[in-house]
């Protein structure tokens, strides 16, 4: 999966074009990637440069990236030095797995001055380092310092040195009758893709592998290994997406046969869109899982101590429903202290609360006196009856948060970009579920993404909220009272309306939306879902109600299949 020196050599060629471009702005969306909006012949373009350990790569890209509110320090250098800065070449040094890009920028006077942007794509190792004109280190992305091995230390003010080369000869360098000899002296006993990585440098496992494969053996490994070596240097080098059963897999500058039926190969265009391709939709997953983790496990971690609170609250409200047991207790006492005895641990006596008097021996404290054994019992009774009145209203309450919480969670399960966890952790904030965050400066205003929206078959307007704080705004202030609103029944979701114009949906548009608002639930796994629906006239909000939270009548329900439109 990282890039070989092949592939990086055929991504070097393509971005020739960038001779003379002109690098407009600099952008850091995260930890590992940086992002060079550039000024082409060709037009604008945006280069990537990412030393991600399981992605390092560089090349244009029109994924969309959302930057942090407050660019990393590494990225404020760069713009220091490299805003306006001129692209003279890109090169790639003998088969290092690294790009120079090699600019002219201007220092603080206006006096044009050499710059070296180093992008190292040696997979855990990768790195970004800017050079100054004698190739002195001004600053890295990731700084290594490694002790008392000084020869890969990179730390601004050093100079920059290559990376070490392996003991290894590189595969594409040496010569065939090099290569037979060292075949020849080769042990048998083990797998040839294996001893191809021992033995060569240059060359990546799934190479090693396909070139083994293809040779079938041992007996045809030299002839494999010299059509590998000719076939890149007649420069026959094709960027090709690897895919097995249908899913990406990996990547080559060469088709992939020893998958068999399993494997199918993708020819590309370009590198920049064969690696756009393949860490695009992996990249952005993974930028939203982080960005999402946090807030998720917070409302998870709250959510199951509310739980904890409304169980133990329900078993001390079961307990008070006991409390008249504590009163006849206590008048019995009472009744009886002529015959309590200080110090004694029971009292028999005739229980006129049950029909025929029987007589009944009460438990006491011996180390309190009959009146304080009664005045205990009558505590305890008033204590109960107190906790039941607070209890329900506590419980209500409880349930309310409880329910929103799970509703949050729903919608975080559906979250698709990072500001919509953002906005979600507003809405928390703002309800009063997370605190304030005790920040410095002026806190960035969040702008709502706004609803989603669809059209039916019939043409249509469907629009669906994200959240509980969106669905408030798309039911009480969005939608005409003529509109229809659809909620699944019994189960959190999105509020859906569909914008009628002062006119009865049509069933076509009615089913469609319905299967939106299954989707976008917690019941989307379910192959039938009930959805009710009924005129925004009839759903209302009740007062002091949670947001997302809205009570509704004169409804009708529909059975859906959750799906979106094609």
């Amino acid at each position: 999966m990282p890039l070989d020196a092949i592939c990086i050599s055929g991504l070097a060629r393509e971005l020739q074009c960038l001779a003379g471009a002109r690098i407009d702005k600099v952008q850091q969306p995260t930890k590992d990637t940086l992002l060079l909006s550039v000024y082409t012949a060709l037009g604008a373009r945006r280069l990537l440069l990412s030393a991600a350990g399981s992605g390092a790569r560089a090349h244009f890209t029109r994924q969309k990236y959302e930057n942090p509110d407050n660019p990393p320090m590494f990225c404020m250098l760069l713009r220091k030095h490299l805003a306006g800065a001129r692209i003279d070449s890109i090169e790639q040094p003998g088969c290092e797995r690294l790009l120079m890009l090699r600019l002219t920028a201007r220092d603080e006077l206006g006096v044009e001055t050499p710059r070296t942007l180093v992008v190292e794509l040696m997979g855990r190792a990768a790195n970004v380092i800017l050079c100054d004109e004698e190739l002195r280190i001004i600053d890295c992305l990731r700084r290594v310092d490694f002790g008392e091995e000084a020869y890969r230390r990179l730390l601004p003010g050093m100079l920059y040195k290559l990376p070490q080369k392996p003991a290894k000869p590189c595969f594409y360098t040496i010569g065939a009758e090099e290569r037979r000899r060292m075949l020849e002296n080769a042990a048998k006993d083990r797998e040839p893709s294996a001893w191809l990585l021992d033995s060569f440098s240059a060359l990546s496992p799934l190479i090693a592998r396909e070139a083994a494969a293809r040779a079938g053996g041992w007996e045809g490994l030299g002839e494999a290994m010299d059509a590998l070596a000719e076939s890149v240097a007649a420069g026959e080098i094709t960027p090709t997406l690897l895919e097995l059963d249908g899913r990406a897999k990996d990547f080559s500058f060469m088709r992939i046969t020893q998958y068999g039926e399993h494997g199918a190969n993708r020819a590309c265009e370009s590198w920049s869109e064969l690696l756009d391709t393949f860490y695009g939709s992996r990249d952005r997953a993974e930028q939203l899982r982080r960005a999402a983790h946090d807030t998720l496990k917070t409302v998870r971690t709250l959510r199951d101590r509310q739980a904890r609170k409304l169980a133990a609250q329900r078993e001390e409200l079961k307990k008070s429903a006991n409390r008249e047991e504590l009163r006849r207790r206590g008048d019995l006492i009472t009744a009886n202290l002529w015959r309590a005895q200080k110090g004694a641990r029971t009292l028999e006596c005739e229980d006129y609360y049950t029909e025929g008097c029987p007589t009944v021996t009460l438990q006491l404290d011996p180390l309190k006196t009959p009146q304080q054994n009664a005045a205990q019992a009558y505590k305890e009774y008033r204590k109960a009856e107190t906790a039941e009145k607070h209890l329900a209203a506590l419980i209500e309450a409880g349930e309310k948060q409880l329910d929103y919480l799970e509703s949050t969670l729903d919608a975080l399960s559906r979250v698709e970009s990072v500001a919509d966890v953002a906005e979600i952790r507003a809405e928390l904030t703002a309800s009063g579920v997370l605190r304030q965050p005790r920040q410095g400066g002026k806190q960035r205003r969040i702008k709502p993404a706004g609803p989603l929206r669809f059209v039916s078959s019939s043409g249509l307007e469907i629009l669906v909220g994200r959240n509980n704080a969106q669905n408030d705004e798309l039911t009480l202030r969005t939608a005409r009272r003529s509109d229809i609103w659809l909620h699944t029944q019994s189960a959190h979701g999105s509020h859906v309306i569909i914008r009628c114009n002062d006119s009865e949906p049509d069933a076509v548009s009615l089913r469609e939306a319905a299967a939106l608002a299954a989707y976008y639930s917690e019941a989307r796994e379910s192959a039938k879902v009930p959805v009710d629906y009924t005129q925004v006239r009839r759903v209302k909000k009740p007062s002091g109600a949670l947001p997302g939270k809205v009570v509704y009548t004169d409804y009708k329900t529909i059975i859906a299949t959750p799906g979106k439109p094609e």
